[in-house]
């Protein structure tokens, strides 16, 4: 298989990338990136591109499965219109291309919580990237919705401090529903997912998301 992905820089992204390029099944893996990346693999290809000109990167967005696990914080982005621009647009614009070139399986990486409905901020984008996206009508899509997530030396002071208190929770039989997701594992999940074959939408909340990333041939 070939597989594209978005967000490949990220924490998510760099174990799913990493774990692409180990797995046999796959035997090419795209990835779209703004920046150069200090990585090389026979079977990757790096694209690096504009994200704001998709006219001259979609036609490049081919492939079996395409992953989508782009995303940033309101901190890192500066406004609610530049995080809207990375979490949405880009990944939006990612899935149409995808579609457009005949792409059969997307994997999409949202939130728990997500809700077009919703009147915070980031659920609602989240929720309507959910939904757009499912209105392109792929003939697979899987869409994880993932907690808090377990991020490799993450700088984000707030989400290493609320992981180790729901962590410890959890000891206790306490808030097991928000048990932190490390990355490695939710990448896992999302590589089972593309091996399972089926049609049609599935939405993956946290339980099974771990029960996903444990089929070893899924």
């Amino acid at each position: 298989m070939k597989a594209l992905v978005i967000g490949a820089t990220g924490a998510t992204g760099k174990d799913l990338v990493s774990q692409l390029l180990n797995d046999e099944n796959f035997k090419e893996v795209d990835i779209f990136v703004r920046k150069p990346i200090d990585l090389q693999h026979d079977k990757l290809n790096v694209h690096v591109v504009n994200f704001d000109k998709p006219e001259e990167w979609k036609d490049s967005v081919k492939g079996d499965v395409a992953f989508s696990c782009l995303g940033t914080t309101l901190k890192a982005a500066g406004s609610k219109e530049a995080q809207r621009k990375v979490d949405f647009v880009y990944q939006y614009e990612f899935a149409k291309a995808a579609k457009e070139n005949g792409v059969d399986d997307y994997i999409l990486v949202s939130a728990y919580g997500a809700n077009p409905q919703s009147k915070i901020f980031y659920s609602k984008m989240k929720g309507e990237l959910e939904e757009a996206v499912k209105q392109l009508h792929f003939n697979k899509i899987t869409i994880f919705k993932p907690g808090m997530l377990e991020r490799k030396n993450s700088e984000r002071t707030g989400e290493v401090l609320g992981s180790r208190i729901i962590k410890f929770a959890n000891k206790f039989g306490l808030l097991e529903s928000q048990k932190p997701l490390p990355t490695d594992i939710l990448a896992k999940a999302m590589i089972n997912s593309s091996k399972i074959k089926s049609n049609g939408y599935s939405s993956i909340k946290l339980g099974n998301i771990f029960c996903f990333a444990e089929k070893s041939n899924a």
